[in-house]
């Protein structure tokens, strides 16, 4: 077991607040790619660019993508989210699709600095009633029974069907009509 998580910034779950309930807002603001025309390294980044940088703008419109060539330096590409956050990431000898996967995780990312977590559920308005469960409101016998239980096995409203009670409500309401004189 490794002790990288004591190096880790820990903190609660956080959202970019009020995303998706209008519409959804991507939070990648801009992508830089810098890269080598000849240098070997740089080779998959290339050939991201000729072949995948097109479908890629084009499913991605909020996104502003920048290429940067520059000679005899290692490849990378930087991502800068709405809230201000930057992330590097070294792409020296990343084949096409390396660079493809990496660039969808980014796109899918909030900005929020990758963290260890406190608890996994958190709220600014805490409750002292404790943290709702399918089983909280029900039977304490069922976490001892044996099924199949006879009893347990029933349904639990053995009350008319709604279909039943319309039918009940139909003949209370209904007026039978007088004897229509004949002409």
């Amino acid at each position: 077991m490794s002790n990288s998580h004591l190096f880790l910034q820990s903190g609660f779950i956080r959202t970019p607040l009020q995303n998706g309930l209008g519409r959804y807002i991507p939070q990648l603001q801009r992508i830089t790619l810098k890269f080598c025309k000849n240098q070997g390294g740089s080779r998959g980044v290339r050939d991201f660019i000729e072949s995948d940088l097109m479908d890629f703008a084009k499913n991605n419109p909020g996104t502003v993508v920048y290429l940067k060539p520059r000679r005899h330096r290692s490849p990378c590409m930087v991502a800068e989210y709405l809230n201000g956050e930057r992330e590097y990431l070294s792409c020296h000898e990343f084949s096409r699709d390396e660079v493809h996967k990496w660039l969808s995780y980014m796109c899918t990312r909030s900005g929020i600095p990758v963290m260890r977590f406190r608890k996994y559920q958190h709220t600014d308005y805490p409750s002292i009633q404790g943290v709702w469960n399918p089983f909280t409101h029900q039977a304490p016998e069922i976490n001892l029974a044996q099924y199949p239980h006879d009893i347990l096995s029933k349904p639990a409203n053995q009350g008319p069907t709604a279909t039943e009670q319309l039918i009940e409500i139909f003949k209370k309401t209904q007026i039978k009509d007088p004897v229509k004189p004949e002409h």
